[in-house]
């Protein structure tokens, strides 16, 4: 790994102003500047000081502060820097979801990249509806998010599953209730050439499916959101044309049965409505909508111990 660049070799910022490391030092005296710092300038300063720059935005502040601290004492060595800023993020996730956790009201720990876009939406919001919660993709703008907006006040709330490689997409929110936790979810598409095909059967999947069954020891679990997998052949126009579409592949449909339904979670519509035929997405080409050619893409997964309390309006 080398050792770190000399503290006081030029360096170019990404607003293109020259600087050096003298200056990212600096800030471990104004943490203030730190937590103004936007996701990608956090990330453009710690690939300068050579810092593993992957992680939401609290994990990348985090990162910086161990980063600054470490220089303070002295050391010198890449790795043992990554490690401690490894060290640290884990501490700082740990410490995030515990405040969250304890306290409803906290969403201020919510990694929002486009917030502008969210408080608009807060505003047109009906009364009685301030429980609301949002997370927005900090790997790309736009992407991806998910929210849950409720009129009861929940006991907790937590962000992501807790493994930083997922939650950099902003795809998960979950609230904790009484008597239950509900999760709303969406799910990577396995994309143009399922190109994220892998990444979601042998990582997201599994990863996503222990999330649920850790929660599921404390309270059941509901999970709603749009999943990307047409499980069965009847949630689907043309299931023989879709064999390799993203959301209808073999592999999706085998990792849909065998990370959730084979591990106690119920597809309410399917267990009330065997065998029938709906659609919840529609494309918008070749008229999707206008005959009826669409995709079963969104569900309510629940705990098997309350899969009979489900009823249909």
């Amino acid at each position: 790994m080398g050792t770190n660049p000399s503290p006081h070799k030029a360096i170019v910022k990404e607003d293109g102003a020259e600087s050096n490391m003298v200056e990212i030092e600096s800030f471990k005296n104004d943490p203030a500047r730190i937590e103004a710092m936007t996701v990608q300038q956090l990330r453009t300063t710690l690939r300068i000081a050579g810092v593993s720059a992957k992680g939401r935005k609290f994990e990348l502040m985090a990162a910086l502060k161990c980063f600054l601290e470490k220089k303070k004492d002295g050391e010198g060595s890449l790795v043992i820097e990554e490690q401690v800023t490894s060290t640290c993020v884990e501490n700082a996730s740990q410490k995030t979801e515990a405040e969250t956790s304890s306290d409803g009201d906290q969403v201020q720990n919510v990694p929002v990249s486009e917030e502008k876009d969210v408080e608009d939406v807060k505003r047109s919001l009906i009364d009685g509806y301030e429980n609301n919660f949002w997370t927005c993709s900090v790997s790309k703008l736009g992407y991806s998010g998910a929210a849950i907006i409720s009129r009861i006040k929940p006991l907790s709330v937590r962000y992501g599953i807790g493994i930083s490689d997922h939650d950099s997409e902003g795809r998960i929110v979950t609230v904790e209730f009484d008597s239950f936790f509900l999760i709303t979810g969406y799910v990577p598409n396995s994309g143009d050439g399922l190109r994220r095909l892998s990444y979601r059967i042998n990582e997201w999947d599994p990863s996503f499916s222990n999330y649920m069954k850790e929660l599921e020891k404390s309270k059941p679990v509901i999970l709603t959101g749009d999943l990307n997998c047409a499980h069965q052949e009847t949630d689907i126009y043309n299931p023989a044309g879709n064999k390799r579409s993203a959301g209808f592949t073999d592999e999706e449909r085998q990792s849909f049965a065998s990370n959730f339904l084979s591990r106690g979670f119920v597809d309410t519509f399917r267990r009330q409505h065997p065998g029938v035929v709906g659609y919840t997405y529609w494309g918008y080409r070749h008229g999707g909508r206008k005959f009826n050619r669409g995709w079963w893409l969104d569900y309510f997964l629940v705990s098997e111990s309350i899969a009979d309390k489900v009823h249909d309006w």
